[in-house]
This record gives structure tokens, sequence and C-alpha cells, in this order.
């Protein structure tokens, strides 16, 4: 499929090829396209109040407000030439003649007060739709800059959720080296009495000793990763991290919900940065028709019209009335080039916002197809790591027994405990990967989708 279904026909064609559907997309039972309040769906209820207050103090989208602000003030400055320009005034004038005369006599100089109200409009006809095209492309940046404002919106949500998910992965790998810092400790107590007793060597006991102090060293790392991420969330919700308590829990506790992608022709409308890349290329075109028609003449109409009188209380008579009314046309003849070098370089920042959309686009489809795959092998390593866990630990808990029951071979007993050692810390990072791999694609799906209205089974 070939075009892009957003643009209107005034913009020039991206010649977009677009897909029919997601080559990973699958046929997941149970999927459901975003819903607006996508983190509902990981059913935390400490994430959700997180993404609601990040929604409303966040610094970051505040500055995109504000940047929605500037532009609409603009288009709104630029659409002014479009009206015409009034003004009133009222003046008094006092003057007195100079009282000497050529033969050096003095006569007496003569004093006048002269008082004037008036009233003059100007307006510049828009034969060639110069400013027309300004104030579209006025009102096409201050579009681009809304859906900037839901693009900085969407990534700052998927920050919070990252950051959080983190904490939680944190918190879930100092527990399980806590655990094996335990299991470790019962195990060097039970080579030491091995030792003590003639059947274990030095070495053996130095050996888990190695192992153990292993384990607590792998713990600072892992406090240092959660005290950032819950400075990253203090941050991401506009408060100092001394004012933020995040109680986490642990990954175990977190739903991956189960999302579908669509169909790639939906991602034009979805996709923020998509609608805002669409809006700069909208104004890019504008600007080229503003810059066209300078080529033209430019017409204009001015009048005023008042009144004028030497004495205030005839200031508003008929016979004091004036007026003036004066038609203009301007039209370039040699300028050096300025014109003509403006309009080229309209036409060229147009291309280049083309280009900037067509890739942003391809991006976007990659972006899902990425996210889709990261989820299902993410899922997959889930799962095989699960089962990894569990014949660790079964393997351990087998050679503890062996070790206790003075049959175990020592470097069996050391192979297996870092076995699970190793596969319990990587079934943390694997339940995070497939967190934010979610995550990755909600946010190429471009956040939340509005539900779609159910036609009437009468209807035409």
């Amino acid at each position: 499929m070939s075009g892009g279904c957003m643009l209107t026909s005034d913009l020039p064609n991206p010649a977009l090829d677009i897909p029919p559907a997601y080559r990973e997309a699958g046929t997941a039972r149970g999927a459901a396209t975003p819903s607006l309040d996508w983190w509902r769906g990981f059913r935390s209820a400490e994430l959700t109040q997180l993404m609601e207050e990040a929604q409303t103090v966040n610094l970051d989208i505040a500055a995109a407000v504000a940047r929605i602000r500037q532009a609409d003030a603009q288009a709104r400055i630029t659409g002014a030439a479009l009206l015409p320009t009034l003004s009133a005034g009222g003046q008094e004038t006092y003057s007195r003649t100079s009282g000497s005369s050529a033969s050096g006599l003095s006569i007496g100089g003569r004093e006048v007060t002269n008082f004037s109200a008036s009233l003059s409009a100007s307006y510049q006809l828009d034969f060639w739709g110069k400013n027309r095209d300004a104030a579209l492309a006025a009102e096409e940046t201050a579009n681009a800059s809304r859906f900037d404002r839901e693009t900085v919106a969407l990534t700052t949500l998927a920050a919070v959720a990252n950051a959080y998910f983190q904490v939680l992965a944190s918190q879930d790998r100092i527990r399980t080296a806590q655990r094996n810092i335990a299991s470790a400790q019962r195990i060097l107590d039970a080579i030491k009495q091995r030792f003590s007793a003639g059947t274990g060597t030095e070495l053996d006991v130095a050996q888990q000793e190695s192992i153990l102090a292993n384990q607590r060293a792998a713990v600072p790392p892992l406090r240092t990763t959660l005290a950032q991420n819950v400075n990253a969330l203090a941050t991401l919700v506009s408060r100092p991290p001394e004012s933020v308590r995040v109680a986490g829990g642990s990954l175990n506790r977190i739903v991956a919900p189960r999302v579908t992608p669509g169909i790639p022709s939906e991602l034009l409308t979805q996709r923020p940065d998509i609608r805002r890349q669409e809006s700069r290329l909208a104004s890019a075109t504008a600007n080229v028709g503003s810059a066209r028609a300078q080529f033209f003449p430019t017409i204009s109409l001015t009048g005023s019209g008042g009144y004028q009188s030497s004495a205030l209380v005839a200031l508003f008579n008929p016979n004091a009335a004036f007026f003036s009314l004066v038609g203009g046309l301007t039209q370039p003849i040699f300028d050096g080039g300025v014109i003509k070098g403006n309009f080229e370089l309209t036409q060229a920042q147009q291309d280049e916002l083309l280009q900037t959309y067509r890739k942003t686009v391809v991006s976007a489809f990659a972006d899902v197809d990425n996210a889709l795959v990261a989820i299902r092998q993410a899922t997959a390593r889930l799962r095989l790591q699960r089962e990894v866990v569990r014949a660790s630990r079964r393997a351990f808990e087998l050679s503890e027994q062996q070790l206790r029951a003075g049959t175990a071979d020592i470097v069996t007993v050391l192979n297996t405990q870092l076995t699970l050692f190793q596969a319990e810390d990587t079934l943390s990072q694997a339940q995070l990967a497939q967190l934010q791999a979610i995550v990755s694609l909600y946010q190429a799906l471009g956040g939340g989708w509005e539900p779609k209205m159910e036609r009437p089974v009468n209807a035409l």
C-alpha cells in the first residue's frame, strides 16, 4: 500500500510503503489494543499513582505546554495580517508666530490653537494568499506543538514505568542476594565442620569463603541501582528524592498485559511523533505558498478621517470633517535574488521535512516490530529461565543434603550453588526485560488509543 492516509491533497505525496500487517504480530488470544490508561494493565496501584502524578506535575510536560501557548500566540500574531488595522488619535496643537517684522518693528505675534480627532485604517489585500498561507503555517506549527506535548508525555510515562520496574527488580535481586548469602553461609559452616573433622581441606574452606564474599560484594551495586531509580522517579514527579517514598515490592506481583498492535496503517493516527512531523510538513508546505506569493504585487488600502478645528466647541461640526483614501500597489522588480532565494529555501525545508516524515513512519513500524520480537523472546526466555531455576534449586538442595551427610563432592557443591545463585539473579533480569519490552510496545504504538465506536448493525 502506498501513500499517506493522513496527508491532505495539498501536501507532497510521501510515497509510503505501508505493510498490511506486522511481521511479528502473531495471533495472541485475549490481547487488546492499548487503553488510554494502559499502565493499569500491570495491576500495580503504586505505579498507577506515580503515572497520574507525573502527568500533572512533570516539568518536561509543563515546558511542552508552555511551548503550546507560545505557538498559539505566534499563530494569533501571524493571523493578524489577514485583518485590517484600525487606530484612533486625538491631538491638540498650540503654536505662536513670531512678532518681529522684516523692518525690525514689533507687531505682536499670533497664537494658534488647533484641535483634531481622527480614525485611520489600513488593510493589505491578500489576493495571492501570502498572509493566508503564513497564518496556516503558524496554525500547523501550533498543532505540531500539541503533538509534541503528547510525545513528551508518552516518553515521560514510559520512563516512569521503566524506572519503577527497575526498582522492583533491584529489590528482588537484593532479596535473592541475601538468600544466597544465607545459603553460602550454611555451606561454609558445613565445610568448616568437615574441615574440623578432618574430612575437608583448607582449600575447600577458602573457596567457599570466596563465594560468600562475592555474594556480599554484589549487594552494594544493587542498592546503588535501587537508589538511583528511586531518585529518577522523584525527578519524573518533580519532587526532591527526600520527599518520595517508593514501597515497591516484587516483579512477581506485576501482571504482564497482552497487547495487540492492530494494523500498521492505524499507527499513522496513533503515534504523536508521526502526527507532529505531519503538522510540521503541513507548516512547511504553507510557507512555500507564502514565499511563492511574494513574487506578486502587494496591494494595500489606507484610509483616514476625522475632524479638525481651531475651536474645541466646533471640533465635531460637519465643516470640520476631513478624510483621505489611498490605494497602493508595490511590485518587486529587483531585490538581488532575496525573494527567489527565500522561495528555494522554503522548498528545501519542505523537502527535508518530507524525508523526516517518511523516516519517522518507517522507524515507527520498526519500533513496533522490535518491541513485538522483544516481548516474544523475553517471554520465552523467562519461561526457560524458570525451568533453569527449578532444576538448579533441586540440584543445590540435593548437594547440600549430601554435604551434610558427608557423601558430597565439594566441587559439585560449589558448582551447584554458583549455578543457582546466577540462575535466580538472571530470572529477575528476565522478568524485568519482559516488562520493559511491553512498555516499549505501548510506547511504539503511541500510548493509549481512543476506543473505537461500534457501528450499528442496521447502519448503511
